[in-house]
């Protein structure tokens, strides 16, 4: 069967199973009395003539979810009938397709050996306001999700599935009972508690099974079994938040904040190790008399128990003659001392870190081989194993992050408080800020006697190292993950960050400091900065006290698409890429880059393996950390097997470009083609938002003051609070853009920049048409951008455009837009070689499915938009419950156009 015809398949699926939910949902209304609601349902024949109001907004917002968790059991049910019918290697950017790729090219098998070792990746969670779902209702989309799962077992009998049905039908009334939208700001412990769910409910179970994965893999393409075996020889999987840790813009995470979250991981990690040990000792019910256990083996259980005491001897008297339990007793009785927190404990009677652990199961592991039971270590033991590798006593690595900004105006308040005559740093130049700092960081002493207050800026800055500090102390590092400087422009901005950690007693502890190279001005100088910043003193210090350094950069997709539009964000990175490896390699050091990515193509999200086959070659040193913002969070990880492919996406990619070495494909012709592109479509990009009217229109034709008043996220929408756009975070303004079918900032200007390239250079247009067959990055870029295109709607855009009343600025404004929107539809597929409906047959099958309903709820959305800004300011009353419609509208559209921003 080809992988075609498995396609078409599992559209014909999806069709299948959303019309049997579709169902589901009709008769569960009905069933409580809403029976013209569920005859209004615009989906497949029914068009719907019911006065629109809230409640059809809801409940199309409810079927558009129901058509999302079909699609994703769909895509796992795709997947899994392509490796039954074709192979592991035939799913994309798996395993299967990757370690075959490197058989094919017959690279040597210890040297990819050698090379899963090196790899650490790490997903870091984020709270960025793009879930617009409460968590009550994600929970409910997991457990009807199960059950859709659940029905397709063939051997239920009729009667349990008529159980299940009834089930499916219970939970879709709890649904349709429980508010859709967030009514107040979700609390930073909301937002954390969501988080806690994946780091403890899904991450460990996607993590054994993306090991299984690999695994697999290796057995089915005759990999030397031998070099895949333990723990160490996977690649090391570890996960980040930011929440708690994440201070850009965010004026509620207080230092006390981020000393719960940080004991919050420690204390739900070590609980995590503790179950995991109790069900390993079940497991290991070997008898002395059955088997010859080591005798240095059976001498040190006897002389851990002595050192242990009282506690010690009940662990051996639980399990006599039993001395595999007896010893995994004694790490219980250790761990169990490690979560007391006693500071007064001895060494040996508590871990102080896991690596001890670790150290302690090899020792099982290593009985157990010498036993002959390497089957049961790989069974039970590898598990607890990897588990302790990878989320260690911390579980997550927190994140500190902070703008330079707000740093600078910190450095200018403890100088003031100290004493200094001329404290207004924020003021001075890049010269005499290096001069002072250079100064100061050759001296450990502080600025400020303790409990010296300074200032807003001051205050919080120095009351969360200080928290850091506490934590360091008593723990170590492994918790903490980096110090981030958003809005980094200068080595001063990350030097800066070193005088702030030695205020509070962080100078020695080799923390990194880690830029954040956000706008299109930010990326081109960050291989200057880096270079300032590898050759200071301090950075060669830590360089030469460590046997593999490698050094994070974290690359902003948000506001440099912004700054500059898409093609010009996604070109300035590649070739940021490029040069910043470069130049790291000149001081012998590794990067190991943190891409910045959110959930919409517009802010770098998309498909994994092909945004990581999209990478420079030779950039990719096999450490990397990738954020997971807001709703992506659900998507790629709310189900598991969605999460265990998503994570196998992730490791199988990077492992992938880490194989390849810089080669000969920097053509110079086609960068000049690509720069010449890029210049055009900034400038029609620019062209747009710098017209006189263009601030005023995207205020009146976009739903922006709606969403700035949603409870969809801790945060502020705005990082100052100022009404202009460089203040606006690119969340609600890819959101917004979104919401009225423009789509603009995943696509404008490009099509302008092509047209006109077409016709100054045909025979240069011919050559981007050939190259982008073997060029990923050209065309996973193109694939999304005509993604954009298609999920906007000129219909949509021109009735949005209507609410702007200058009409002559209207008028020029939308012309420019549409013009480009149409060229850029036409010059993709003149690229791609291809019509859309060969091409993009799954995506246009999905339009067809939502687009009627979606044209429903905009006529509402427009409709309750305009009533909502006539009255806003003079009836509150009124306005408040329109705007509870339109909030909900909100919700309903992001559904079905599967995304915020």
């Amino acid at each position: 069967m080809s992988k075609e015809t498995l396609q078409l398949q599992g559209i014909e699926k999806i069709k299948t199973d959303f019309h049997y939910l579709l169902n589901l949902f009709s008769e569960m209304l009905v069933s409580i009395g809403e029976k013209e609601l569920a005859e209004s349902l615009p989906f497949g024949s029914q068009q719907s003539h019911a006065q629109p109001d809230e409640k059809l907004a809801q409940a199309i917002g409810i079927c558009f979810e129901l058509l999302n968790l079909v699609e994703e059991n769909a895509a796992a049910v795709f997947r899994r009938k392509t490796e039954t019918e074709l192979g592991l290697e035939f799913t994309r950017g798996s395993w299967g397709e990757t370690l075959n790729q490197w058989k094919t090219e017959k690279l040597d098998e210890k040297e990819i050996a050698r090379k899963l070792q090196e790899i650490n990746v790490r997903p870091v969670l984020t709270a960025h306001p793009t879930e617009a779902k409460r968590l009550t209702v994600l929970d409910i989309h997991r457990e009807l999700y199960l059950l859709l799962v659940k029905r397709e077992n063939p051997n239920w009998s009729t009667t349990e599935q008529i159980v299940i049905k009834n089930e499916m039908l219970s939970l879709m009334e709890r649904w349709w009972r429980t508010g859709e939208i967030y009514l107040e700001k979700p609390r930073l412990e909301d937002e954390r508690s969501n988080l806690m769910h994946y780091f403890l409910n899904v991450f460990p179970n996607a993590l054994s099974h993306s090991d299984q994965r690999l695994k697999d893999a290796w057995t089915t393409l005759d990999f030397p079994p031998e070099l895949l075996e333990w723990p160490e020889h996977f690649p090391t999987l570890q996960f980040g938040s930011w929440v708690g840790g994440d201070r850009d813009g965010h004026p509620f995470v207080t230092p006390e904040f981020t000393a719960s979250t940080l004991s919050l991981h420690r204390k739900s990690a070590l609980n995590m190790i503790k179950t995991e040990l109790f069900e390993l000792a079940a497991k290991l019910s070997f008898s002395s008399y059955r088997n010859r256990l080591p005798d240095a083996f059976m001498k040190e259980i006897q002389e851990t128990a002595q050192k242990l005491g009282t506690k010690g001897q009940k662990a051996l008297e639980r399990n006599p003659s039993e001395p595999l339990r007896q010893f995994v007793n004694l790490l219980l009785v250790r761990l169990e001392n490690t979560q007391l927190d006693s500071p007064e404990l001895v060494d040996y009677m508590y871990f102080r870190s896991a690596g001890d652990l670790t150290s302690e199961l090899k020792k099982l592991r290593q009985t157990l081989i010498s036993l002959g039971a390497s089957r049961v270590a790989k069974q039970w033991l590898f598990p607890l194993e990897r588990k302790v590798l990878c989320f260690g006593f911390h579980l997550a690595k927190l994140d500190i992050r902070q703008n330079s900004a707000y740093h600078e105006k910190a450095i200018s308040q403890i100088l003031k408080a100290s004493g200094n005559q001329d404290s207004d740093y924020a003021v001075w130049d890049e010269e005499a800020r290096l001069r002072f700092l250079n100064r100061e960081l050759q001296s450990n002493r502080p600025f400020l006697v303790a409990g010296t207050s300074c200032g807003k800026e001051a205050d919080n800055v120095l009351g969360y190292l200080r928290e850091v500090k506490t934590y360091v102390d008593r723990f170590g590092v492994e918790g903490i993950g980096s110090m981030i400087v958003s809005m980094t422009r200068s080595l001063s901005d990350l030097l800066a960050v070193y005088l702030l950690l030695r205020e509070v007693g962080l100078g020695d502890t080799g923390l990194p400091v880690v830029p954040l190279l956000e706008t299109i001005d930010d990326l081109e100088a960050g291989p200057g900065i880096l270079s300032a910043y590898l050759s200071h003193p301090i950075m060669k210090r830590q360089i030469e006290a460590s046997e593999n350094f490698s050094q994070e950069i974290m690359l902003g997709y948000s506001d440099s698409n912004k700054d500059g539009g898409i093609l010009t964000s996604r070109w300035t990175i590649y070739k940021a890429e490029e040069k910043l490896t470069e130049t790291a390699k000149k001081f012998g050091v590794k990067l190991s880059f943190f891409h910045g990515r959110g959930g919409s193509i517009s802010r770098g999200g998309g498909k994994i393996h092909r945004f990581l086959d999209s990478m420079p070659p030779g950039s990719m040193s096999g450490q990397m950390k990738m954020t997971v913002q807001g709703e992506t969070i659900a998507n790629q990880f709310a189900n598991r097997l969605t999460a265990t492919y998503n994570l196998e996406m992730l490791l199988a990619g990077t492992a992938r470009q880490a194989m390849i070495s810089v080669e000969e494909f920097q053509n110079g012709k086609l960068y000049r083609i690509m720069d010449n592109l890029v210049s055009s479509a900034r400038k029609t990009y620019r062209k747009l938002l710098d017209q006189p009217h263009f601030i005023d229109f995207y205020g009146k034709a976009t739903p922006i003051d709606v969403l700035e008043e949603s409870k969809i996220g801790s945060r502020p929408a705005r990082r100052t609070g100022q009404r202009s756009l460089e203040d606006l975070r690119s969340i609600p303004w890819v959101f917004s853009w979104n919401q009225s079918r423009f789509n603009l900032s995943g696509w404008f200007g490009m099509g302008t920049a092509i047209e006109q390239f077409h016709r100054q250079h045909p025979e240069d247009f011919d050559e981007l048409k050939r190259r982008t067959r073997d060029w990923p990055f050209l065309k996973y870029m193109l694939i999304q951008i005509e993604s954009n295109l298609l999920f906007a709607d000129p219909k949509v855009m021109q009735a949005f455009a209507e609410l702007y009343e200058e009409q002559d600025a209207r008028k020029d404004l939308m012309e420019l837009i549409l013009s480009d929107y149409h060229t850029c539809l036409e010059k993709i597929e003149e690229i791609l070689g291809a019509s859309l409906e060969s091409r993009r047959i799954s995506k246009l099958e999905d339009h067809k499915l939502r687009n009627h309903a979606l044209n429903m709820l905009h006529e509402m959305q427009l409709k309750n938009l305009i009533k909502w800004r006539k009255i806003k300011e003079t009836d509150p009353k009124q306005s408040d419950e329109l705007l509870l419609k339109l909030l909900l509208l909100v919700n309903a559209l992001s559904g079905g156009l599967k995304g915020t921003g």
